[in-house]
């Protein structure tokens, strides 16, 4: 049965809804660099394969980041394989810097950028030192809102500075990789910084950014909601509070709710049936609580099987290095 947006859309804006485009690129490029391979199997059934890892959302396991920042679908594929992975880190009670989450991001995406962490860590920790512990679930939260609405953020970043400095925003502002969320960022000694600015104009300016953004954004009911019930607000507590907000975490639909984050029957009922079929890896299991993380990791390599080996000995270099970071930060 069709959705109800298939049926209200001309097929080639429905396609371009669901960038199709992109995958068939895709795939027909990992036809071309394992062609060799493929030829063993059929190509009929390397892309049903490729199509149903696109469904699943493990076609983002291991790939470069251009690839996993493509589509939305792409970015929500991984924030949920990022929480099924490490949950077990936030289910411990493990607390980590965010040098170490940047190290468990790139065991997913090798080139995942440090930027990006660290502007997810800036939520959570605001202008506190950035090698402070985080929970995973408040870092999880942070980075979703980030990564997920990366260009939306950079805009707004741009509009609050304008109100600061007293400019009119109500242009189309087009960040550049240079302004970021951070761009002309005032002293923190100065009393604007520490008062935000006019929660209500704020709320005009985003609704017009809104209106007009091409790219994801969160649902503008929920921002105006988020800016009804404050006076003023600083960026940072604009961030804070989206990331708390549950009807906005909801409406993105990657990660379960706060509460539930650390809870997944049917990954724990997998995760028991895999330790009971590897001999004496249950009774090691619990001297080392990072060892629950493995199976997480393992799995998924067979749900893409047509990407290069390399990508796979990339992870696993990747992998020593951030475990010695974590048993560092707990001594």
């Amino acid at each position: 049965m069709l959705s109800p947006d298939r049926l209200a859309l001309p097929d080639y804006e429905y396609l371009a809804q669901r960038h199709v485009l992109t995958y068939m690129e895709d795939a027909v490029c990992q036809l071309l660099e394992n062609k060799e391979d493929i030829s063993q199997y059929g190509v009929a059934r390397f892309f049903t394969e490729y199509f149903n890892s696109v469904c699943q959302g493990t076609h983002i396991l291991f790939r470069e980041f251009s690839f996993i920042q493509a589509t939305p679908h792409n970015r929500a594929s991984f924030l949920r394989a990022f929480w099924k992975c490490f949950r077990t880190v936030g289910k411990n009670g493990d607390l980590l810097t965010m040098r170490e989450y940047h190290c468990l991001l790139q065991l997913l995406c090798p080139d995942f950028p440090l930027e990006l962490t660290q502007k997810a860590a800036r939520i959570v920790l605001m202008d506190d030192a950035m090698d402070c512990l985080m929970s995973f679930s408040d870092f999880l939260l942070a980075f979703q809102i980030q990564f997920y609405y990366s260009e939306f953020l950079e805009s707004v970043a741009a509009i609050y500075q304008d109100l600061l400095a007293g400019k009119n925003p109500n242009t189309v502002i087009v960040p550049t990789s240079s302004s970021g969320q951070h761009r002309q960022r005032p002293p923190l000694g100065e009393a604007s910084v520490l008062e935000g600015v006019e929660a209500s104009l704020f709320s005009q300016c985003l609704e017009n950014l809104c209106d007009r953004h091409k790219y994801s954004c969160p649902p503008p009911a929920l921002v105006k909601e988020v800016l009804s019930n404050v006076q003023r607000l600083t960026f940072y507590g604009f961030l804070v509070a989206l990331s708390k907000h549950h009807g906005i975490n909801q409406a993105l639909g990657a990660l379960p709710d706060k509460g539930d984050l650390m809870h997944d029957p049917a990954m724990d009922e997998e995760l028991e049936r895999l330790l009971a079929q590897v001999p004496g890896l249950v009774n090691s299991a619990p001297a080392n609580p990072e060892a629950g993380c493995l199976p997480f990791r393992t799995p998924p390599r067979v749900g893409s099987p047509w990407r290069p080996l390399h990508h796979a000995r990339k992870v696993d270099a990747e992998s020593d290095g951030s475990t010695e970071e974590t048993d560092e930060s707990e001594t």
